[in-house]
């Protein structure tokens, strides 16, 4: 039988002095707290109380066994009602981990925004070594991590917190040199710059969208930054993260081509704990970080 179902009985019947009265508080019957007494002497191996046929009274040991009985059960009150509270506050250690590639994008700016807007809350942010299996980052005692791929998985539950644009660029100097990109099959003619994870293309929308296998690989690298680079140096076309890109796009260094036909968005999704409800500091943090992104979009190019 359930050992702190046990002590809360005895307690109860060292406080009121009798199974009847015991009973009456726990809204149960007198026969029930009693067995639960024995059962406890039992477990013990010691006699706890004196019964009488009007009173029941503890023994030296059962003295010795209520006090400490009740301060466990105390104790356990007190840590729940803690628990609980630091559950419905926003605050504690929040930990986050991302695929290297998102975390170094405006994910990181968002985050840190969040740090400064929420000081009590501390964050641990790390980039990489996340496992193929999407529940991973549980064992691993992270609270929250971000794909961005749809995932149908019912251990874990999922909120789309924004969509990344992506654009397809290369420098004038490169177009110069190779020639412009006319239509998507052309790049199997084009050198491309392609990460790692992202061989293959998809470019324009809906029905008219086609898939490209990037045959051509003259750059590649798990880092867009890295990739980004080569492109203002000229080395070819990249596929990459609007956001860091946006300058060059702005300056001239890159160019967007095949403009009529942009590369569809990438969801970016936060996959955190199953359960009803959720801890307070993750339901604040999901909605700084939608609103975040909602404030923060970047201009169309080539759109």
């Amino acid at each position: 039988m359930d050992r702190l179902l046990l002590m809360h009985s005895f307690v109860t019947v060292a406080q009121a002095g009798s199974f009847s009265g015991a009973a009456k508080r726990l809204g149960s019957s007198g026969s029930l707290v009693s067995r639960h007494v024995a059962e406890l002497e039992r477990h013990i191996g010691v006699r706890l109380v004196n019964r009488t046929a009007r009173s029941v009274s503890l023994t030296e040991p059962g003295r010795r066994y209520a006090e400490f009985a009740a301060r466990i059960l105390e104790e356990i009150d007190a840590e729940d009602a803690g628990i609980a509270q630091l559950h419905d506050r926003a605050e504690g250690t929040l930990s986050i981990i991302c695929p290297k590639w998102i975390g170094s994008l405006d994910l990181g700016d968002a985050i840190a925004a969040f740090s400064v807007a929420h000081p009590r809350i501390q964050v641990r942010f790390e980039l990489g070594g996340m496992s193929d299996r999407t529940y991973d980052f549980l064992d691993s005692g992270f609270d929250i991590a971000f794909h961005t791929r749809d995932l149908r998985d019912s251990s874990v539950r999922l909120k789309k917190i924004a969509s990344l644009p992506f654009v397809l660029c290369a420098s004038k100097d490169y177009v110069d040199r190779k020639g412009p990109l006319t239509e998507p099959n052309g790049l199997a003619h084009h050198d491309c710059l392609v990460h790692v994870n992202d061989p293959v293309w998809r470019i324009g929308h809906g029905h008219a969208s086609t898939l490209h296998k990037i045959r051509n690989v003259a750059f590649s690298s798990n880092s867009y930054i890295a990739l980004q680079k080569a492109a203002v140096h000229g080395r070819g076309i990249a596929l990459l993260p609007q956001r860091p890109v946006y300058d060059d796009l702005i300056s001239g260094a890159l160019q967007a081509l095949l403009p009529g036909l942009s590369v569809p968005d990438r969801p970016l999704y936060a996959i955190f704990g199953p359960g009803q409800a959720s801890p307070r500091k993750v339901t604040v943090f999901l909605d700084f970080l939608t609103m975040w992104f909602s404030d923060n979009p970047i201009p169309a190019i080539g759109r």
